[in-house]
């Protein structure tokens, strides 16, 4: 072949992949075309589904601005008058969801002392902002002085509201006025009180004068009047009217044996020690958060664990401690005339100074190993991580709320030193478990046969009476082991039985 042959033939080949260049590009531009005009018609069809419901004029502040409200939004553009060049100018468009919208009302100027009445200035709305795991209220101000123009805003606005039909609007409140630092009423009554009210969420409160109190009530009252149940309290206070919850929805349902899922929901405002169930549902322990979850219809399942012994129901609950969380607490509960720090500091100090194994045999579903005996200090039964100030990424930070199973902790037989290690490690990020003598399954039932032959109250019996006035929720006759059920002392002197329970 000659020379200009062979040019001709490369020649030839170039153009056909310019070509077939151009038409990849062709297409790939052709095809982004297509998908901005699916998605421009996929926004439009959204926005047209939405439906405009009203608009108006408002002013934000100091700028008056063009007010669209549909069933799902309201959103605000500021109007700013066109300039001599004609160069358009960024607009800053606001937009709040209802669904995160509370409350509204007809903004009023009062003279001082004035109750009702005044002229209009327009509609607050106020609403729930999200700051990371904190919910915060924040309020928005329409103003308009035609009386005419704000109540059809208003009345709108209220029956778009009026649709979230999963929000309460008559709940039955318990307060633990002796929680922690017997803070609970001053918490609701600062709080959470004035939150219901914006929200038009009418109240029945009942403050507990002892434990049990609140699952007496519970049995009796009529459940079909409220939208929803609320306690005021801490870890102790919201497994008994869990427990109470779950009791009652088995006597309404004539089912003695098998737990069934309760007809109303539990609110959860954090006044304990450590309030771990509220930070474990919420992610953060604050009361403003928790009532706005309550008034907002926020609902999250939670998993629950049963706990019996020989046949016989002792208690629902969310997580529970053998061994030294057992021990620990006894020792706190004896010495409840101490402040609250300084009684965790001594219980913890002189269960360390006293730690010894527990002599137990440990069995568990889905099962990795046979029935086998433990010789250990601590054995831990989670269905939620159990987060809290001072255990950040929780106690069972592998679980979470609602993923089917519990978490079981089993820490063996070690020396003081490693074992305080391993303890110090919850209140930073990670590494508790990457202990040789610790092992974590996760679980859907266990059973603990403790063998010890020396029972808490052989042991204690040593040591310094405390408050005769503080006993156990449940108390075993004879010998005993404690157990540490969500804060509560439990006394059970045979094996128990963990069962997860989806709730």
């Amino acid at each position: 072949m000659s020379e200009p042959e062979e040019e001709l033939q490369e020649e030839r080949r170039d153009n056909t992949k310019k070509k077939t260049k151009k038409t990849k590009k062709k297409k790939d531009e052709e095809e982004k075309k297509k998908k901005k005009q699916d998605h421009e018609e996929q926004v439009e069809e959204e926005e047209q589904s939405e439906c405009l419901v009203l608009r108006g004029i408002f002013k934000l502040g100091k700028k008056s601005h063009d007010v669209l409200l549909t069933r799902t939004r309201l959103t605000w553009t500021p109007i700013v008058p066109e300039t001599p060049t004609g160069e358009a100018s960024v607009l800053q468009t606001g937009v709040i969801l209802l669904q995160d919208v509370f409350a509204v009302k007809v903004k009023r100027r009062r003279a001082a002392g004035q109750q009702s009445g005044g002229p209009v200035l327009g509609v607050t709305l106020f609403y729930g902002r999200r700051r990371g795991r904190r919910l915060e209220e924040d309020t928005l101000h329409l103003h308009n002085a035609s009386a005419e123009h704000t109540h059809t805003w208003y009345n709108t606005l209220k029956e778009l509201l009026t649709g979230f039909s999963h929000r309460p609007r008559y709940v039955k409140v318990f307060i633990n006025p002796s929680s922690h630092k017997k803070e609970a009423v001053y918490i609701y009554r600062e709080h959470v009180a004035p939150l219901f009210k914006l929200a038009d969420v009418r109240t029945d409160i009942t403050v507990t004068e002892r434990k049990g109190h609140a699952l007496s009530v519970m049995k009796e009252c009529r459940l079909d009047e409220y939208d929803g149940v609320v306690c005021v309290g801490g870890d102790g206070s919201v497994a008994e009217l869990c427990h109470a919850l779950v009791l009652r929805a088995q006597l309404d349902a004539d089912s003695p044996v098998k737990p069934v899922k309760p007809a109303l929901p539990l609110g959860i405002i954090p006044a304990g020690s450590t309030d771990v169930v509220s930070c474990s549902v919420h992610g953060v322990r604050d009361p403003v958060t928790a009532a706005l979850h309550i008034v907002l219809g926020h609902r999250q399942q939670v998993d629950m664990c049963s706990f019996s012994s020989l046949g016989q129901l002792v208690c629902f609950g969310f997580s529970a401690m053998f061994g030294f969380g057992g021990r620990s607490l006894a020792r706190a509960e004896k010495k409840r005339w101490m402040p609250s720090s300084r009684r965790r500091e001594y219980a913890l100090v002189k269960t360390l100074a006293r730690l010894r194994p527990e002599d137990c045999q440990l069995s568990f579903l889905p099962a990795k190993k046979p029935n086998r005996d433990l010789f250990g200090h601590r054995i831990s039964i989670m269905s939620i991580p159990c987060l809290s100030p001072h255990t950040p990424r929780g106690l069972a930070p592998n679980t979470s709320v609602a993923n089917g199973s519990a978490a079981l902790i089993a820490v063996g037989n070690t020396s003081r030193s490693e074992f305080v290690k391993h303890l110090k490690r919850y209140s930073g990020s990670s590494g508790q478990f990457s202990f040789s003598f610790v092992e974590t399954h996760c679980v859907s039932a266990v059973k603990i046969r403790p063998r010890s032959l020396t029972g808490w109250s052989e042991e204690e019996s040593e040591e310094e009476e405390g408050d005769p006035r503080t006993t156990p929720i449940i108390q075993a006759e004879g010998q005993a082991f404690p157990w540490n059920i969500d804060g509560e002392l439990v006394e059970i002197a045979n094996e128990v039985v963990i069962r997860w329970e989806v709730q």
